[in-house]
């Protein structure tokens, strides 16, 4: 039976980041995932007078939100976070002291039937951040070939049954097309024949249709690079993830910017020749506590790296 929506949003590792990003009352920092504010919120209560927030969000709904915080510290612009770079220039900034990323979905989204994010909401099947700009997932989904869809459903959500669910979304597209939340779910449910404890069968096949249609894996790199560029020297750049695609993506660029030499470890180069390291890793992963994933299950699968601009 699907249920009714909850407006109720509960920011992750909401202390874990704020502490993370080592706020000074007079920093400039960006929230590049804005959200319904929780975080810009904490960064907000650590700013002094001069402190500055810009916030980043896709979302219309998430901007709306933002613009209703009547603060002059704080600013809001529309857009990607693999815009960072040219909407901080736009906002006036050059070098900020800390940038956080929250990826992946906020509460409002996917407890909107509207959005078309949640298997557990008949809805439009939609799943657009920005739903203004390109195609929904019924769009895709009625047009694409299955094996294209396959590879989605295997590759960005990591689905073993990807083949079947793609062969079941054809089959069923061909007398009437698919619209909803609803439909998708129990094709899914049906294709998958077994799944984890606890699990729906049709939770991978949403995390990576949304993921797809939202090219949340091709943006992450743009973002991380444009954060690191507009760091200034002992600036943080702290990353709050929630799929394995997404850490792996952010664990090895860090890797990669605090040790570039390895990259150069069989070649005859001279050690003053080696590029030097632009970050420094802070401390070990961190994720949320047991209180907290008892308090909101969405937390349990969070994990959050940080990050420090060198010199």
């Amino acid at each position: 039976m699907r249920t009714s929506a909850s407006p109720s949003h509960a920011p992750v590792l909401l202390s874990e980041s704020i502490e993370a990003l080592a706020i000074r009352p007079d920093g400039v920092y960006i929230d590049a995932t804005f959200g319904r504010g929780g975080h810009s919120r904490g960064i907000l209560e650590r700013l002094g007078p001069t402190g500055r927030l810009l916030a980043l969000d896709r979302d219309p709904h998430a901007v709306a939100a933002a613009q209703m915080i009547a603060d002059p510290r704080f600013a809001i612009v529309h857009t990607e976070f693999g815009h960072l770079h040219a909407a901080c220039s736009a906002a006036g900034g050059a070098q900020v002291h800390g940038v956080l990323f929250d990826l992946g979905v906020s509460s409002p989204q996917v407890d909107d039937p509207a959005r078309g994010f949640s298997f557990r909401f008949d809805g439009p099947l939609d799943m657009r951040m920005n739903p203004t700009r390109g195609q929904s997932v019924a769009d895709w989904l009625n047009d694409a070939d299955e094996s294209d869809i396959t590879r989605v459903v295997r590759d960005y959500g990591e689905e073993r049954f990807a083949r079947q669910i793609a062969k079941a979304i054809v089959a069923v597209r061909a007398g009437d097309p698919l619209r909803t939340t609803g439909q998708l779910a129990d094709l899914v449910g049906r294709a998958v024949r077994t799944r984890e404890p606890g699990q729906d069968p049709s939770t991978r096949t949403f995390q990576a249709l949304r993921i797809f249609i939202n090219a949340e894996l091709e943006e992450l790199p743009a973002g991380l690079k444009d954060a690191m560029n507009i760091l200034l020297p002992m600036g943080r750049l702290v990353v709050i993830s929630f799929h394995s695609l997404e850490d792996r993506i952010v664990k090895r660029f860090m890797r990669d910017e605090a040790h570039p030499e390895a990259r150069f470890a069989r070649l005859p180069i001279r050690d003053i020749d080696l590029p030097q390291a632009a970050l420094r890793v802070i401390g070990k992963p961190v994720r949320p506590s047991a209180a907290e994933v008892e308090a909101n299950p969405r937390a349990r699968s969070a994990i959050m790296r940080v990050a420090e601009r060198m010199a």
